[in-house]
């Protein structure tokens, strides 16, 4: 890798990890398709898994009062159940049809929660969790983005945006930690080339992106925080989409 393209690795994973930070997801959907283009769909998404994994246990421990572990388990369970055998499908499947397929069904599922926002909708009980987490275990396994998911249940189920956030950390280090085990396991060759040098900078930008979110997170209220998740979401499944269709 050049010195030109770590450079735009590493300022995709610091802007990634602010926006993670401020609105409790945002990074893979931010950085997701830059490391696609610079490290291949599969070693792409497993380095957005990595990174991923690190901010979101960064964070935790910031957000950790606000935490609904009654939500995340339902969250979690059905999406470690779906991780596993996306992550099989994700190794050996074509990486193109997926993201196209994963793109246009997050993208119909944000426009069809945004236009029942404005009804009198709204979403209760737990299999609409299970739903979610269920979901987004696999987008997350194939494509590297789990946010849309879970964003698509939050605004139906007219979930408090700061919870949701701190929620939303355990989820991802979960789902994660069980991705990146089920794909290096299949194929250990996945791993992405860097050198011990280049992995310290990139833990530096995640810890530096997590700072200034939280310096930046003083000025926004949750609402702002609300509609960045819904703009973040589109822009991720849009991304997706259109670099899937562009492989085909």
């Amino acid at each position: 890798m050049t010195t030109g393209l770590l450079i735009v690795v590493l300022v995709a994973i610091f802007i990634g990890a602010i926006a993670q930070r401020i609105a409790g997801l945002g990074f893979a959907l931010l950085i997701s398709p830059f490391l696609v283009i610079i490290l291949g769909s599969h070693g792409g998404v497993l380095m957005v898994n990595i990174c991923g994994l690190v901010s979101s246990l960064l964070i935790m421990s910031r957000v950790w009062r606000d935490i609904d572990w009654s939500m995340y388990r339902w969250l979690a369970i059905p999406a470690v159940c779906a991780s596993v055998p996306a992550s099989a499908a994700a190794v050996f499947l074509p990486a193109a049809p997926l993201a196209v397929t994963v793109g246009a069904v997050v993208l119909v599922a944000l426009s069809i929660s945004l236009f029942l926002q404005r009804t009198s909708i709204q979403l209760t009980g737990n299999t609409p969790k299970a739903v979610a987490g269920f979901t987004s275990g696999i987008t997350n396994a194939m494509a590297g983005v789990g946010g849309p998911a879970v964003s698509v249940y939050a605004l139906l189920a007219r979930w408090p945006q700061r919870p949701f956030a701190a929620t939303l950390q355990p989820f991802f280090v979960t789902t994660a930690a069980v991705t990146l085990a089920s794909k290096l396991i299949l194929d250990p060759g996945q791993m992405p080339p860097f050198q011990p040098w280049a992995w310290v900078l990139v833990g530096v930008m995640i810890v530096g992106g997590i700072y200034a979110g939280e310096k930046l997170q003083r000025f926004i209220r949750d609402d702002q925080a609300r509609l960045a998740v819904v703009v973040i979401a589109f822009i991720g499944a849009a991304t997706a989409l259109v670099k899937g269709l562009y492989d085909l």
